[in-house]
């Protein structure tokens, strides 16, 4: 009998699962004995899974996920032993929930999805694969123990921050020139495979000024609409230099009304009907950015956020505000001045010009 190219990859289609290899440790965990490993299955389909603990003396806390094609990681955060009951459902909503957390055409990974099939289990025999599980597990340890500290306890469970990791290179341990990044490789092979663009997503163009008196420093950037405001500030933590080590708040104005900005909210619940918010980071300092939308793209079709430009230093932590700051540079700019040698240790590696690497338009991956 002959088959049509069609009729085939209908069977494909109809056969295809997500092969999700477990470790013995996790295989143990969940309580299953997985089949054998699958050589053949499509390593785009195929993840390595382990499970593995976030902070030294805790018990196992997260499911650490590896893409067998490109070593991009998925972490599960807040998965103990009493959580395992349907993680076959909650490893594919990691999987979507990471490439969501990109800003992915949400087109492009339901394609994946839906071609990836069901999830079934193996055991995994690879030393390759089970080396990098081991490697992107302590990576994702790392980058997930420092959001749960810095939100103080407030993340008991996260299946996003996986994407932090897949932003860093890999692969260089004989030659740099060697190295890739996890996540542009898995970006462009979705590309390929489903044949859909890899970002159509409503954004917002930004221009946020910090008024110094004596000159303004600006960023222009674009950001997701849907950006939340807890991200918001660490993204002007990071295009501003600051060094997150006081308190922030944001109002929004509209008209002579202001009013602050609840936690757990996003940019999109406030532009472009409100216009204008303030960013005010360190309250004694009390530096006040102002946030206005510049445009709205309806279908952005490139990564962001991204940062179009960057003009004027932002001053040094605990200045003393606007006049401390006036002050504290004029002694900076010259030499002679009698507390100029002391000023300048103070400050550290701060210049009174803003580094070249600054101003230049990039993406900008706050998270990391």
């Amino acid at each position: 009998m002959i088959y049509s190219l069609h009729d085939l990859w209908d069977y494909v289609e109809r056969n295809a699962n997500m092969n999700i290899a477990l470790t013995r440790k996790l295989a143990g965990a969940i309580g299953i004995k997985p089949a054998p490993a699958k050589n053949t299955a499509d390593p785009l389909f195929s993840w390595t899974a382990n499970w593995t603990n976030t902070f030294d003396r805790r018990k196992e806390d997260m499911v650490v996920m590896v893409n067998n094609a490109n070593r991009f990681t998925v972490s599960i955060f807040g998965v103990k032993r009493n959580k395992f009951k349907g993680i076959d459902s909650k490893m594919t909503a990691a999987i979507r929930n990471t490439l969501l957390a990109m800003n992915l055409n949400p087109e492009l990974v339901d394609e994946y999805m839906r071609q990836a099939g069901e999830v079934e289990f193996s055991s995994n025999h690879d030393s390759k694969l089970t080396a990098w599980v081991n490697r992107q597990g302590l990576e994702a340890a790392f980058t997930v123990g420092r959001a749960v500290n810095d939100s103080e306890g407030d993340i008991e469970f996260d299946d996003t921050m996986g994407y932090i990791v897949s932003r860093r290179h890999v692969g260089y341990s004989k030659n740099y020139s060697d190295s890739y990044v996890p996540a542009e490789k898995m970006i462009k092979s979705l590309s390929e495979l489903t044949g859909k663009p890899a970002y159509k997503y409503r954004a917002f163009e930004l221009l946020i000024t910090l008024d110094l008196e004596i000159y303004k420093a600006i960023r222009r950037l674009i950001v997701p609409s849907n950006i939340e405001f807890a991200n918001l500030h660490k993204l002007i933590q990071d295009v501003f230099n600051w060094k997150n080590r006081h308190l922030h708040d944001f109002s929004v104005i509209d008209g002579k009304t202001m009013k602050s900005v609840e936690a757990g909210l996003r940019l999109s619940d406030f532009f472009p009907n409100y216009k204008k918010i303030i960013y005010t980071y360190d309250m004694g300092d009390n530096w006040e950015h102002s946030i206005e939308l510049v445009r709205v793209i309806e279908e952005h079709d490139e990564e962001s956020p991204y940062l179009l430009e960057a003009v004027g230093q932002t001053p040094p932590e605990d200045v003393g505000g606007i006049g401390g700051f006036i002050e504290f540079r004029e002694i900076m700019l010259d030499p002679t001045h009698p507390d100029h040698a002391e000023t300048k240790e103070w400050a550290g590696y701060w210049s009174p010009e803003l580094r070249e690497w600054y101003t230049q338009p990039r993406v900008v991956y706050y998270l990391i």
